[in-house]
């Protein structure tokens, strides 16, 4: 039996800084300065990129032994998310507020720019005019681009370079590195945008707060009260069904994790994490034990399934959810404080909606032909009358439910950013 002294703590939460390297290096900095003045027990864990559109590839190799992520920017961020592979909660680094005011302070000391005549990007321009009324600059000569979603960045460079050519401007203030290269290849006097630290450690107090809350959920105990059909005659027979029961339970408990312990003669005991539940069961999308136990005895059990700090919480739970009517999928439910899991609940719906926007794509593109169906975003908008950015939400929704698949990015001999296309599961319409 273990002591307290040989039982180990719970990890601390890591949170993944997605950034430049040289942000990167300052971000860890202000982080260890937050650990060692015990403000919140924390780590964090350096994800480096060069190319903003290789941040998916980077982010999928790492992000299982991650509790939150911090990304250097709204753009990071954002194709994080529409790539479908960012699995955790996530947050990123503003760059209004301090951070304007710091670069504005850093063009004006270092290079001696004309403040009043610069172009910036990504920042809304409401917020900018703010910022220049706050410190009495005039703002007639600044010209503001506005971070809209993924595709604005390829827009950043054209509008700084015609602001300059124009004389309308005299410096570019850009959040994107890779736009700042390519001004300062072309000769345009560029400063990059960087936030402050005061911003920086806001955003990594916000990052380590979902990381805590990630963890503390992961942790949570979840009991689940294993039920065998009532109709099975006593005597030797009942026995030896209920000992193949036991054994096929301990080997899908393995997978978890788990702990199986007897529950009377008609059930069982199933203690594990949520997080473990979590991982086995791919976010809840499978009744855990239900189908094996179908497959090898032939028989129906019922599974309630309870969520709580305590050991006594979580199996008050599960037995709640044992008798809960209208728990989806049937014969199955998760309780956790006094009420379904609303994804459980939800899940047929989001389901049923995602098949019916598949058959109005396929409709739409006359998927009748042969071949498979592969679109990208601007398709998606165009069939179904809406902004690439909902049709982006579209097709995500499509990854999510397993009715697309997301295709190698379809790269150019141009400029810009590679093209994304997806292939959509028609099949599955008739399945």
């Amino acid at each position: 039996m273990a002591t307290l002294s040989e039982e180990t703590t719970p990890r601390r939460p890591v949170v993944g800084v997605v950034a430049p390297d040289d942000l990167i290096e300052r971000i860890l900095q202000v982080g260890a300065e937050m650990a060692a003045a015990g403000v919140l027990d924390f780590e964090l864990a350096g994800i480096s990129y060069a190319d903003e559109h290789a941040i998916p590839q980077v982010l999928q190799r790492v992000q299982n032994d991650l509790d939150a992520c911090l990304f250097a920017g709204p753009l990071p961020h954002d194709l994080a998310q529409e790539s479908g592979v960012l699995d955790l909660p996530s947050t990123s680094i503003p760059l209004s507020g301090s951070a304007l005011f710091g670069t504005l302070l850093r063009a004006k000391l270092e290079l001696g720019a004309d403040v009043g005549r610069v172009s910036i990007d990504s920042v809304p321009e409401r917020e900018v005019r703010e910022a220049y009324a706050d410190v009495r600059l005039p703002i007639d000569g600044v010209r503001v681009y506005e971070y809209r979603d993924p595709g604005s960045p390829a827009e950043f460079l054209a509008f700084h370079r015609e602001q300059f050519r124009s004389g309308a401007t005299s410096l570019a203030l850009t959040s994107v590195r890779t736009v700042a290269q390519r001004l300062a290849a072309e000769g345009v006097p560029v400063q990059l945008m960087r936030p402050t630290s005061a911003t920086i450690r806001q955003a990594v107090r916000t990052a380590a707060l979902l990381g805590i809350g990630s963890r503390l959920e992961e942790a949570q105990i979840v009991v689940g009260i294993v039920k065998l059909p009532s109709g099975t005659p006593a005597g030797p027979g009942r026995n030896e069904l209920r000992l193949a029961a036991h054994t096929v339970l301990l080997q899908e408990a393995r997978r978890m994790g788990a702990t199986v312990l007897p529950d009377g003669e008609q059930g069982f005991y199933v203690i594990a994490t949520y997080g473990a539940l979590m991982a086995a069961t791919t976010d809840l999308a499978e009744q855990p034990f239900v189908r094996r136990v179908r497959q090898e005895l032939g028989l129906e059990i019922e599974i309630g399934i309870g969520l709580g700090s305590t050991a006594q919480e979580a199996e008050s739970n599960a037995r709640k959810a044992l008798t809960r009517p209208g728990a989806w999928p049937p014969r199955s439910a998760l309780l956790r404080s006094g009420r379904l899991d609303a994804r459980q609940v939800q899940r047929k719906d989001k389901r049923d909606k995602a098949l019916a926007t598949l058959a109005k794509l396929a409709r739409a593109a006359d998927a009748g032909t042969a071949g498979p169906l592969v679109v990208d975003a601007g398709t998606v908008a165009e069939l179904l009358d809406m902004t690439p950015r909902a049709a982006r939400r579209v097709l995500l929704n499509l990854i999510d439910q397993g009715l697309a698949w997301q295709l190698p990015p379809v790269r150019s001999t141009g400029p810009g950013r590679p093209r994304q296309t997806y292939r959509l599961l028609v099949e599955q319409l008739h399945a």
